[in-house]
């Protein structure tokens, strides 16, 4: 499958990485409003694919994006050192917006997915713009979050991350929600497998894992100035269960109508294939996190009134 990726810059060069490292692409295509930085992240990924295998790797215009199955939008203005992911709205919804006309043009049958931060609200967005169905506009939404809960989870237990089942839901930011009661480690609940294990997993423990999730972006931006390698791999996932239709479950962001949420694009788990997002499959989540849970949509929905 082709897959175009409209922004060539930490987040999109590190998602061409990861889809040509995970043979999650037969060819990628780099598109950007500095196209010698396009050409040079293409030529670069492209040295890359000899120690893996075979995907074909280039740049060029909007109009190079024709055929593509997916295209990945990770145009935009990079988050600053302290400042929210919400606080981005003002100066990306200006710059995303002007691409979706020329990659529908372009591209008319891909499926859209959005990285652009904040992630939610520019899905919204690219919703509207393209004129697609919700299922076919996929925000990478908490798919990041939901893999840090994981490995911390898994570090905190001495397990594998992939034997840890749990989920981060709602707004990719500040207001996001970790689903402790749904989260299970090798098919059993959570707390039962910590007391198997003999690990501790009381109110402070799980206090300073929150932190590490919900904190980790700000840190990483302190640290290095923006976040690309996780968000990276994330985006490949997504492509690999649309080009397989694995109809893998995974947190990411759509247009969300369930439980008494509507008219708001944030993360559930979702069923994700070849035709997009098919279902969402929402857990079963106590009185406290249903209520954090409508919050975070009550955020998103009032960063979004009046763009669309």
């Amino acid at each position: 499958m082709k897959v175009g990726i409209v922004g060539a810059g930490m987040v999109g060069s590190a998602a061409g990485y990861a889809l040509a490292l995970l043979h999650a692409a037969a060819e990628i295509v780099f598109v950007d409003a500095k196209p010698d930085l396009a050409v040079a992240q293409a030529e670069d990924i492209a040295h890359a694919v000899p120690f893996v295998g075979a995907v074909r790797v280039s740049a060029g215009d909007y109009d190079a994006l024709a055929g593509a199955g997916v295209v990945i939008l990770a145009a935009g203005v990079p988050q600053k050192p302290g400042e929210s992911r919400l606080s981005l709205l003002s100066r990306n919804a200006d710059v995303f917006a002007a691409a979706i006309d020329r990659v529908r043009a372009a591209a008319p049958d891909a499926l859209l997915v959005v990285a652009s931060n904040p992630v939610d609200i520019m899905t919204g967005i690219a919703r509207k713009a393209s004129g697609l169905p919700s299922g076919r506009v996929i925000g990478s939404g908490t798919i990041l979050d939901t893999a840090r809960f994981r490995t911390l989870l898994a570090e905190h237990l001495g397990v594998a991350a992939q034997s840890v089942h749990a989920a981060v839901l709602g707004e990719h930011g500040d207001s996001e929600v970790l689903a402790w009661s749904a989260a299970q480690v090798g098919g059993q609940p959570l707390a039962a497998c910590a007391a198997k294990l003999g690990v501790t997993l009381d109110d402070a423990v799980r206090a300073a894992i929150d932190d590490g999730v919900r904190r980790a972006a700000y840190r990483i931006i302190a640290g290095k100035g923006a976040t690309w390698y996780g968000i990276g791999a994330g985006l490949a996932r997504i492509v690999q269960a649309i080009r397989d239709d694995q109809r893998a479950v995974l947190t990411v962001s759509t247009l969300t109508h369930v439980a008494g949420i509507a008219d708001v694009t944030l993360s559930l788990p979702r069923v994700v294939g070849a035709g997009g997002v098919t279902a969402t499959l929402l857990p079963d989540l106590t009185a406290e996190e249903t209520a954090a849970l409508h919050r975070s949509a009550q955020v998103l929905r009032e960063a979004a009134a009046g763009l669309w």
